[in-house]
């Protein structure tokens, strides 16, 4: 999917802003030391799923060919699934054959052991890294 400019929504950049982020952008920046680039974009990513749907939790994880899925968690009356399942889910649905790495952003407590379980049943060895809603990491697991 191709997302239209900042300025083709109607809202402007921010003097000094990097292309892309508009006034009204409210994600800051993640950065943690110890973290590489490519798991700050899954922490980023979980971030974003959160807060573009208001949901408790939001969850990406990255799959063995680079790919990244991101969701948010689902709570319907017939359906109920935690951000970091539902984003196992996707990679697997979309023929992952294993993981490398996942974020969980909440503000609650960490993974809890069906997402870990979940993690763990395609990325034997993956990280699972546990931030704030502000990117703050409070915890990283190594499978």
């Amino acid at each position: 999917m191709i997302y239209p400019w900042p300025q083709q929504l109607g809202r402007r950049r921010p003097p000094g802003a990097p292309p892309g982020q508009s006034a009204g952008a409210r994600l800051r920046r993640v950065t943690e030391a110890g973290l590489g680039p490519e798991d700050l974009k899954i922490v980023t990513l979980a971030r974003a799923a959160r807060a573009r749907v208001g949901s408790a939790e939001g969850a990406a994880v990255r799959d063995e060919t680079g790919r990244t899925y991101a969701a948010a968690t689902v709570a319907l009356p017939s359906l109920r699934l935690s951000a970091l399942t539902l984003a196992v889910a996707m990679a697997v649905s979309s023929g992952a054959a294993a993981l490398e790495a996942a974020a969980l952003v909440s503000d609650g407590p960490g993974p809890a052991p069906e997402d870990i379980g979940a993690v763990k049943d395609i990325g034997s060895g993956a990280r699972i890294i546990h931030a704030a809603s502000d990117g703050t990491v409070r915890e990283t697991l190594r499978l």
